[in-house]
């Protein structure tokens, strides 16, 4: 998943398990969803971005809440989840990952996450969930409320988790375990890497093959450490963070997705199986079978600005006549792209790759065309 926007408070920073090791490594660290976090290290977000690309991204991403939900079996526990979310959990298969979205009754996006189903055969009943850092506090009361009696929900505030993206990360974390190197595109293991017992997903936030690693709080360090001798693997900090999943396409709640989107607004119609489509059943359900069924008013597109000034989050999009019709929700430039790219949310009619319009920045239009994201190619290994 992806990085939350900064937030302000008084309240002192939290630190994740690896804080030490940032400020050791001369990490630029910056408030951020209530966490102390790196959002770039000496070497800069260009240098970060490209050699995540090019090579294997070591990202702390221990501020995400992780939490198990347990019930007595697989399909007790996954239909208490499916109460909350659109996605087939019953059909999520052991060992596999799936994205989803805590939605409100009218069908707006609490948060987005992931679900695992774990491989072991003794931990069937068990799923781990995977939410963002700013929204923890609030979906894990939300969930909680909701759940059946035979069905608990059990923060797993005691683990750390890292994700290494990268062409480079199957051979970095195959030299701590080679079994990493059989799983495939949203798959799910529990293994020994290098002594330290690890949950691993083959998934990430950036467009690129790797993996994301939760381990004990205590130990998470050690696999950080053992990860950063190899010289392919470098630190990569928020800053890249952000402009590797823009360039992915991928959305970022509380920006591309909120409490006012739906899932098909956002594009997120695949996240979505047939079964859940077809029977409903969960929060919101009558808004999205509808839009489903005759489309919606708004969609979000990518866009391509002409030159290279970028546009950022809040500037309006419009026809050349200047009427209004949409707005940008992330925006920056590209390293890979060697050019600017943005996504938001415009009229539907306006929304065909190809079309033109006008981003409006400083005052100024921006000629900009509409285009088909990811703006970057991904290499998920499938």
């Amino acid at each position: 998943m992806a990085a939350e926007a900064e937030t302000a408070s008084t309240e002192p920073l939290l630190r994740t398990p690896l804080h030490a090791r940032h400020v050791a490594l001369g990490a630029r660290m910056v408030p951020f969803a209530g966490y102390d976090m790196p959002v770039q290290y000496p070497s800069g977000i260009l240098t970060e971005h490209v050699w995540t690309r090019e090579n294997a991204g070591l990202f702390d991403v221990s501020h995400m809440g992780q939490a198990f939900l347990i019930g007595p079996d697989h399909e007790t526990t996954a239909r208490a989840l499916e109460a909350l979310v659109p996605a087939d959990i019953v059909n999520l298969q052991p060992g596999k990952q799936r994205y989803s979205q805590l939605l409100n009754e009218e069908g707006g996006i609490l948060d987005d996450l992931m679900v695992t189903r774990s491989a072991d055969s003794d931990e069937d009943g068990a799923l781990l969930l995977v939410v963002n850092a700013a929204c923890k506090l609030t979906d894990y009361p939300h969930i909680e409320a909701r759940l059946p009696a035979n069905v608990k929900l059990i923060r797993a505030e005691h683990r750390g988790l890292i994700a290494l993206q990268g062409p480079k990360a199957e051979a970095a974390l195959a030299a701590l375990n080679p079994e990493v190197a059989e799983m495939s595109f949203m798959s799910a293991r529990t293994l020994k890497l290098g002594g330290v017992k690890a949950n691993i997903t083959r998934s990430g936030y950036t467009g690129e093959d790797g993996y994301e690693i939760s381990a004990a709080a205590d130990r998470i360090g050690e696999l950080w450490d053992a990860l950063l001798l190899d010289a392919s693997v470098k630190p990569v900090g928020l800053g890249a963070r952000d402009s590797l999943r823009l360039e992915a396409g991928l959305c970022l709640y509380g920006h591309d997705i909120d409490t006012e989107t739906s899932p098909v607004e956002a594009g997120l119609n695949w996240s979505i199986q047939k079964r859940r489509r077809e029977e409903g059943g969960f929060p919101g359900a009558t808004r999205i079978q509808r839009e489903f069924a005759e489309g919606t008013a708004r969609v979000r597109v990518g866009l391509l600005p002409e030159g290279r000034a970028p546009a950022r989050e809040g500037a309006e999009i419009a026809l050349a006549d200047g009427t209004i019709v949409g707005k940008v929700t992330s925006g920056g430039f590209g390293p890979t792209l060697n050019g600017p790219c943005a996504m938001g949310y415009v009229a539907k009619e306006h929304s065909a790759p190809g079309t033109r319009l006008d981003l409006i920045v400083r005052g100024k239009p921006l000629p900009a065309t509409v285009a088909a994201m990811p703006f970057v190619p991904n290499h998920y290994k499938r």
